[in-house]
């Protein structure tokens, strides 16, 4: 790739040691303001500041034109995301989010199948990020009520993104929210019902003692299952398909590995080069942002209700 870090901001000495050790010449701002003094020598930014301050920091390298890729999801709620996207457009900056578990290798592998239909018709899909973590993380993500903590933002974007890249844009939602040993939400389910017909249905927790099966995908010609996923223990491990392998092609009793697609993260920068430099498009579409932030939003308003509660158009 071609890029490489030459700016960083941050405060805490000790990151600003860290970030001299990972890149000798590295120059440290200890702010944004300083950063965007050198905005003419910057070909991208990207914002991996606290959720809640997103939308602050994008704005301000906007304005600063500068190209923007901003860590997920991009904003506390739909309509702060969208006046992003609407500020970017208006100003002709590049704006993309880091959705990157588009490229994890269960949601390649699953692509590919759902490409050449191995799985028929798909009418249920099924996706877990669950951990046994009884005494949570002492961080903002777990601690910052209202402010972008807790797993619907933190997970949610990452579960909601990935079911409407496979089955496209969402109608209704159906959620279950609570916290169990945080401040804000670290027991989430979300019951989508896509455009397509296809139902999904989404975990995030942190106090599942034992972890469900990553992913399950259920189809008129059978289903793909994948029961671990980066390294977290759960039941299943004695289930995991050898090297080069991502999941099971299951038909009743008959089991069948199914190879890992080519690819990886690192996809997704090098994406981001060829969109800044040769114009191809974004590596994430900032609507497709917008239209999961309004899902999330949704979500909260299903939570309280306990209905089923449509999705506003984007």
């Amino acid at each position: 790739m071609g890029h490489r870090v030459t700016d960083v901001v941050v405060r805490a000495p000790a990151r600003a040691a860290a970030a001299r050790l990972d890149w000798d010449d590295v120059r440290v701002h200890p702010d944004l303001g300083r950063l965007i003094e050198r905005a003419a020598d910057l070909d991208v930014v990207v914002v991996a500041s606290p959720t809640g301050r997103h939308v602050e920091h994008a704005l301000a390298l906007i304005d600063a034109g500068v190209p923007v890729v901003v860590d997920k999801p991009l904003a506390l709620d739909a309509d702060s995301a969208r006046g992003v996207v609407h500020a970017a457009r208006q100003a002709g900056v590049p704006l993309t989010v880091f959705q990157n578990r588009r490229w994890d290798s269960e949601q390649r592998t699953l692509r590919a199948l759902l490409e050449r239909k191995a799985l028929g018709e798909v009418h249920r899909f099924e996706r877990r990020w669950e951990r046994w973590r009884p005494v949570p993380k002492d961080r903002w993500k777990e601690n910052a009520v209202g402010d972008g903590g807790g797993l619907l933002l933190d997970l949610g974007a990452h579960l909601v993104d990935s079911a409407v890249q496979l089955f496209g844009p969402v109608d209704e939602v159906y959620a279950e929210l609570r916290a169990l040993t945080t401040p804000t939400e670290d027991d989430v389910f979300l019951a989508l019902t896509h455009r397509s017909g296809t139902l999904s249905h989404l975990t995030a927790g942190g106090l599942v003692g034992a972890p469900g099966p990553r992913t399950r995908v259920l189809g008129s010609a059978g289903a793909y299952l994948v029961t671990s996923f980066e390294g977290e223990p759960t039941p299943f491990d004695r289930l995991s398909p050898g090297p080069g392998q991502e999941g099971w092609l299951v038909h009743g009793d008959v089991v069948e590995p199914v190879p890992q697609a080519p690819g990886g993260h690192g996809d997704f920068y090098r994406s981001v080069e060829r969109w800044l430099r040769a114009g191809e498009p974004a590596p994430v579409d900032p609507q497709d942002v917008v239209h999961t932030a309004s899902v999330l939003d949704t979500a909260r308003l299903s939570a309280v209700s306990g209905a089923r509660e449509p999705v506003p158009p984007v």
